[in-house]
């Protein structure tokens, strides 16, 4: 089965498919268009840029519009559910969550989400607008969202509803809350396939854990971060994207214990990067992508974790993501 990449970048969207060890371009599309993430499955693509929602069925050659409902047209980012099929998430800027049960034909929003961002005043640092929702994970029945500036989001009927997690206050607060509520400065979450209570949440003020579905959090490591990836096999095994501030000595690390202890992972790679970090982390196959803040992209064999800069004729990518055929 051949497997199709899409790459998202700050002026379109580029389709691509495996030549040897490389990957050939097949098709671009939305030139002009600030691309900020893409979604795709059964043939289907959507592409979130900071002009709505656009889809694709036919892997990337032809566009059009799908925004039907979604009056927040600042997409920052897109996902799926992975055990319904037809059941697409989008997040904005400023902070709103909403939900198609149609292949983005219609989107229909959750008004709670909003009604929390304006009773906590929601912020960015370095935007006016009211917040941002910029990360989606999905075990079963439980779903969880990154709130950017606010907190951690959970949902217990597959998405349709959210609240605050017990352990995040909502305040946007950049100081910090005490233990054992997460830091408010959410840049992603992620869920571990073995357990709908284990997640790992990448902030402002480090990387944050929690055993019981967000009632309590555990730093794990203090630091920058946004990008982390989780071994579905092995619990222990996480790889991090750490920075010493916004887009300041960036470097990739990997833990084998649970986050208790790492080690340094840039096999090929000159860190700290002095001016960025990885913002993404994408696992394509047996292969492991890495969007970095400053536009470039880099791939590794998960085997190894020897990294090299890919598809070098891009600018600005946003995001990535694959489709099998």
């Amino acid at each position: 089965m051949d497997t199709t990449l899409i790459v998202a970048t700050g002026h379109g969207i580029f389709t691509y498919e495996r030549n040897a060890n490389d990957w050939r371009m097949r098709a671009r599309g939305l030139d002009g268009q600030n691309v900020t993430s893409a979604i795709a499955r059964e043939g289907v693509i959507l592409a979130g840029t900071t002009n709505g929602v656009f889809r694709s069925d036919d892997s990337g050659e032809q566009w059009h519009v799908a925004s039907d409902g979604l009056h927040t047209r600042h997409v920052r980012w897109m996902a799926f559910h992975p055990g319904l099929s037809d059941y697409e998430f989008v997040g904005t800027e400023p902070a709103a969550i909403f939900v198609s049960h149609n292949g983005a034909l219609s989107w229909r929003e959750c008004p709670e989400v909003a009604q929390m961002r304006d009773e906590h005043g929601w912020m960015l640092p370095y935007s006016p607008e009211a917040g941002c929702v910029r990360g989606f994970t999905f075990h079963g029945t439980r779903a969880y969202a990154a709130v950017e500036v606010g907190g951690a989001l959970r949902s217990d009927d597959g998405g349709e509803t959210w609240r605050l997690a017990e352990g995040s206050d909502g305040k946007p607060d950049l100081k910090g809350p005490p233990a054992p509520l997460i830091y408010p400065d959410v840049h992603s979450i992620a869920v571990h396939p073995s357990a709908p209570d284990l997640v790992f949440a990448p902030t402002g003020g480090g990387l944050y854990r929690t055993r019981d579905g967000g009632k309590t959090w555990t730093l794990l490591y203090d630091c920058y971060v946004r990008a982390v990836w989780l071994d579905g096999d092995d619990a222990n095994h996480i790889i991090l994207g750490p920075a010493a501030g916004v887009d300041s000595d960036g470097r990739i690390e990997e833990s084998h214990d649970g986050g208790q202890t790492w080690q340094v992972t840039s096999n090929g790679l000159q860190v700290p990067w002095r001016r960025h970090m990885v913002e993404r982390f994408e696992q394509v196959g047996e292969e492991l992508f890495a969007v970095l803040s400053n536009g470039e992209l880099l791939v590794a064999p998960l085997a190894s974790l020897q990294w090299k800069r890919v598809l070098t004729e891009l600018e600005e990518v946003r995001a990535v993501t694959s489709m099998k055929q």
